[in-house]
């Protein structure tokens, strides 16, 4: 078995198997790829089946010179995945990263913005232009339902349910979920679809997508990063921001205003409640107050 094979049969595995989205999936093949690059560079001929642990340990230690430990702690966990699969399938006994141990990282918690800096934010988005109101409907809606920008850009016209107040959203592993939506937030979705999207001229395929570039077609990830980007300068936020910052005020806002776990869990399509634990460094002095009000025994 060559390196392109296994990494098509796994490409196969993570999709079918495991559910993974487009973007996991990349990620986990680049993790190969680099592998593959490294054994090409010094002109070592394995495969993944013979592949050993020095030769895995030389690759590692390598890529640590040129990436930071969290880079190298994700590259690590993805060939590990890689070679379990092997064993999965039997191609393989052992796993040449079992003894291999990732850099001790600290969890990285991003920035959250205050209400008002996300009112700054959108504030200094230029109404005047046609993309304006186009981007002041796309953070309303990242911060109004705490998307993930891949959401944000898939959403489409048939997901939205403006009577019940709701909209579908398709989150990783395709997995669809329901959130619940604002009236501000559909005002401004009505204004940007009846003014601004009408006039387009939308390419084959994108008819039914929410949020289009200028050619009528669908926004990238990168677009939307630039965007948010942009506005932090325009208003000379210090924060290091991207749009996932808009997902992690949404979770945590609701938090500080007394909404359960469970229910901010199923909004941000978890699978599990300790990803959003995790996620929202949980401020403990709400747990206390939890505590103080539910449990029966309070007073005894």
């Amino acid at each position: 078995m060559n390196w392109k094979h296994a990494l098509k049969d796994y490409t196969v595995y993570l999709k079918l198997e495991r559910g993974l989205s487009k973007n996991s999936i990349q990620s986990y093949t680049m993790d190969i790829e680099k592998l593959m690059t490294f054994l090409d560079n010094h002109a070592i001929t394995t495969t993944p089946i013979l592949i050993d642990k020095n030769t895995v340990q030389q690759f590692i230690y390598e890529i640590a010179k040129v990436v930071n430990p969290r880079s190298q702690a994700r590259i690590i966990s993805g060939l590990k995945s890689f070679f379990n699969y092997l064993i999965f399938e039997d191609y393989r006994k052992d796993n040449p990263l079992d003894l291999i141990e990732s850099p001790k990282i600290g969890r990285k918690l991003p920035d959250t913005l205050s209400e008002n800096e996300i009112d700054k934010l959108i504030g200094a988005i230029d109404l005047s232009s046609a993309e304006g109101e186009r981007n002041r409907a796309m953070l309303e809606t990242l911060y109004g339902c705490g998307l993930r920008v891949s959401e944000l850009i898939g959403l489409k016209i048939s997901d939205l349910f403006f009577e019940e107040d709701f909209i579908k959203v398709t989150g990783k592993g395709d997995k669809q979920r329901f959130v619940p939506i604002s009236t501000v937030n559909k005002t401004y979705i009505d204004i940007y679809r009846n003014e601004i999207r009408v006039h387009l001229n939308i390419q084959e395929g994108f008819q039914d997508i929410l949020f289009l570039n200028r050619r009528g077609k669908q926004l990238t990830r990168a677009m939307i990063f630039t965007i948010v980007k942009n506005l932090a300068v325009t208003i000379g936020l210090q924060k290091s921001i991207s749009p996932h910052t808009f997902r992690h005020s949404f979770a945590t806002h609701l938090l500080e205003n007394g909404a359960d776990l469970r229910s901010i869990q199923q909004m941000l399509g978890h699978e599990s409640i300790t990803t959003t634990e995790i996620y929202m460094h949980v401020d403990r002095s709400h747990l206390a107050e939890v505590m103080n009000t539910y449990h029966p025994r309070k007073s005894h």
